[in-house]
């Protein structure tokens, strides 16, 4: 081999090597580079689904791509973040879930198909909302006291409706019946929408609902609320007394968060934060959240470690509380 041919293998060599050793910034797009899927683990029309959609829309003029919401309901959750925990984690996938799949579900299944902690990366909280106790409009009751009596004289056929097992309407009618000391039948429904459907038409007693979805139905007039399960009265309904103001201590409210899955890497987090932080911050979201009673956090509030620290207390102190309380959850 004479020396000019040794100079161009030599080049060659060095080219390729510089190719290999070029950073990943270089290799790959900036993220986002395509749309973010959003994996809601409800139906369509809920609660959670709602808030999902307000505060994505707004995460989305941040990062510059659309979020595309995915429901995939089932089990409480578990379907959809069970997918959610398998995609892969570049940011691409991420899902939203709340008090019911990262606490409640914890009391629930012997086996969880996912480690509430382990297999997420919190980032960030999207929201808390009051609990409200409805019932038909017809119900002879129009006050905590009240409606105690009532369930006392009809507990053989008295029923509550929920979103389904574990959901947070079930929850909070679980804390509410275990303070009160009253067992009634729990029928559950796939989504809080069939279950509202069925209070509003008479098949059902009552319901716990995130004032969400319980002030617009409320303003129809079909059902009637009967007490606010949280520990402030709310200024949407400011005739309604607190369960805490008729001697039951209760504190009962919804919190909801956005997640990605382990091992997602810790830049990407870093601007899904971002961009949850400048949803929050927005004054016609803050004030159209407001209007429907949920509490949206400042966005210095909004980060990863304000959602771990939801879920640590609520594994310490609301999981053990619901264990006890195991005669009230069929």
């Amino acid at each position: 081999m004479n020396d000019r041919i040794r100079r161009a293998a030599l080049l060659a060599a060095a080219s390729s090597l510089s190719l290999l050793a070029a950073p990943a910034s270089w290799a790959q797009p900036a993220f986002p580079a395509r749309p973010v899927t959003l994996i809601v683990p409800f139906p369509a029309g809920g609660p959670s689904d709602a808030l999902a959609r307000s505060v994505a829309h707004k995460m989305a003029e941040h990062l510059g791509q659309s979020i595309v919401i995915e429901n995939l309901g089932g089990a409480n959750g578990v379907i959809g973040l069970t997918k959610a925990i398998k995609a892969s984690p570049d940011g691409y996938t991420i899902a939203f879930g709340g008090i019911g799949t990262h606490v409640a579900n914890v009391a629930l299944y012997k086996k969880l198909a996912y480690d509430p902690v382990a297999d997420f990366v919190p980032i960030g909280p999207a929201g808390a909302s009051p609990m409200v106790l409805l019932a038909r409009a017809d119900l002879p009751a129009a006050n905590l006291g009240e409606f105690v009596a009532w369930a006392a004289q009809n507990k053989a056929k008295a029923s509550y409706g929920s979103a389904g097992v574990g959901s947070i309407s079930h929850y909070g009618c679980v804390l509410l019946l275990s303070a009160l000391g009253r067992n009634v039948t729990h029928i559950p429904y796939k989504g809080v929408a069939p279950a509202m459907n069925d209070l509003m038409g008479g098949q059902t007693d009552f319901m716990c609902d995130q004032t969400t979805t319980a002030l617009p139905q409320l303003a129809g007039g079909r059902i009637k609320p009967i007490a606010v399960l949280s520990n402030a009265r709310l200024a949407q309904l400011p005739n309604v007394a607190t369960a805490a103001q008729a001697g039951y201590a209760l504190d009962i409210r919804s919190w909801n968060a956005f997640f990605a899955p382990r091992a997602t890497p810790q830049p990407v987090v870093a601007k899904l934060t971002a961009a949850l932080q400048h949803a929050v911050a927005d004054a016609a979201l803050r004030k159209q959240m407001a209007a429907l009673g949920v509490d949206l956090p400042r966005p210095q509030q909004a980060t990863s470690a304000a959602v771990s620290a939801l879920i640590a207390r609520g594994l310490r102190e609301d999981v053990p509380a619901l264990k006890a309380r195991s005669e009230y959850l069929d």
